[in-house]
């Protein structure tokens, strides 16, 4: 089974990629288009976050280190579709236009919140090698420990975006509240115990 598990959870997680690959070919994406594709890429973003969060959780749940295994790669989703989010609003909306970019991430709280949150995954995602784990030992653990801080600036991101209806940002504050809820109550179970 652990054979087959990894690639299946690999491809699955492609998926979202895939449809928004069919859906800008088969000119599907409505009448604004590069909103849907930002917003799409944003979500899938913060899906990405709530499952890598997921992981520890469900390890001292059901007492399989499987999911640990798959930790890693469902971490460097969350580098891919927010790379993905970001370059749609770099490249496809502001067409590389770097002096209104600057001048966004200065002005637009949104912005700034959302590019520092990017610019946190990319040493997580220098960094996600065994490689990387063995060199930096014990600073590896402290450095992915930003992933915290990154899913709370994604959802606060998503808060500050979105403005009216706060439906759906607040779900997912609620989902991630709960995961880091989790994961620093098993934290303080495995220290309470040794």
């Amino acid at each position: 089974m652990n054979k087959y598990f990894k690639p299946s959870i690999f491809f699955l997680s492609l998926i979202p990629f895939l449809i928004i690959i069919y859906k800008i070919y088969s000119d599907k994406l409505g009448p604004e288009p590069v909103k849907e594709i930002t917003h799409y890429t944003g979500e899938w973003t913060l899906i990405f976050i709530c499952l890598t969060l997921l992981m520890s959780p469900l390890k001292s749940f059901t007492n399989l280190t499987i999911w640990i295994n798959i930790r890693r790669m469902l971490g460097l989703f969350v580098f891919f579709y927010a790379t993905l989010h970001m370059l749609t609003y770099v490249v496809i909306d502001y067409r590389l236009d770097f002096s209104s970019i600057f001048k966004d991430i200065l002005t637009k709280k949104f912005i700034f919140v959302g590019f520092a949150a990017w610019l946190m995954l990319l040493p997580l995602a220098i960094t996600s090698s065994k490689k990387a784990m063995l060199i930096l030992k014990d600073k590896w653990k402290k450095l992915h420990r930003l992933i915290y801080l990154i899913s709370i600036l994604g959802v606060v991101h998503f808060i500050w975006l979105v403005k009216k209806d706060l439906t759906e940002p607040l779900i997912y504050a609620s989902i991630i509240f709960v995961l880091l809820l989790l994961r620093f109550k098993i934290k303080k179970s495995k220290f309470t115990s040794n």
